[in-house]
């Protein structure tokens, strides 16, 4: 546990200003916007292999270099703007998960198209209420679980990468799929009462 700033407890993993505030203001909160819920995508996969303070360093310079992480614009770059991005010192220069951001950003429009919003389709794994766990200790949290598994292959049968279901379990307790605060942490308790259905868009 965490007990500074401000001497509340805090999940073990929040230290440091960005992550503090990230936890405080961020992490298990519901999210239905799905602009929002691809830049959680992109950035939980550009994390795969790094730490989640890296991305979070970068946050702002990934909206930056991706135009806002708009599905719509993103869909469209071609090569020379994913070599202009290769040259990005404010992003992770992978190749790879470059060129994964492009094709999910494809899939992420057919799955907009096919369920009307990519919120109603992703909230569906957790049948559209977030799930509220109860562990006392962070080496009680799992890295994987049966729906993210499910989330998994079903976003590689769609078209997506970089989406394995540790990324995707990482996702869903970004996105307040799950709420995975610990008991003890005040976020826990903050967001288990608001533990409601999704908004469909």
């Amino acid at each position: 546990m965490t007990a500074n700033p401000g001497s509340k407890i805090r999940c073990g993993w929040a230290s440091g200003e960005l992550y503090v505030r990230y936890h405080d203001e961020e992490w298990g909160v519901p999210v239905h916007d799905d602009r929002t819920l691809f830049e959680f995508l992109i950035l939980e996969g550009a994390q795969a292999g790094l730490s989640w303070s890296t991305i979070l360093n970068k946050r702002d310079n990934y909206r930056a270099a991706f135009d806002g992480l708009d599905p719509r614009v993103v869909a469209r770059y071609d090569r020379k703007k994913t070599q202009q991005l290769l040259r990005n010192e404010g992003i992770v220069r992978n190749r790879l998960k470059i060129a994964s951001a492009v094709e999910n950003a494809k899939s992420f429009l057919r799955v907009q198209q096919e369920f009307g919003s990519f919120d109603r389709y992703v909230w569906q794994f957790v049948n559209g209420r977030p799930k509220v766990n109860s562990w006392n200790s962070l080496g009680q949290v799992p890295a994987r679980t049966a729906e993210s598994d499910a989330m998994s292959k079903d976003l590689k049968r769609l078209g997506f990468n970089f989406v394995g279901s540790t990324i995707c379990y990482a996702f869903m307790q970004a996105v307040g799929m799950v709420n995975d605060h610990v008991v003890s942490c005040f976020r826990y308790r903050d967001l288990a009462g608001s533990n409601h259905k999704a908004t469909p868009k």
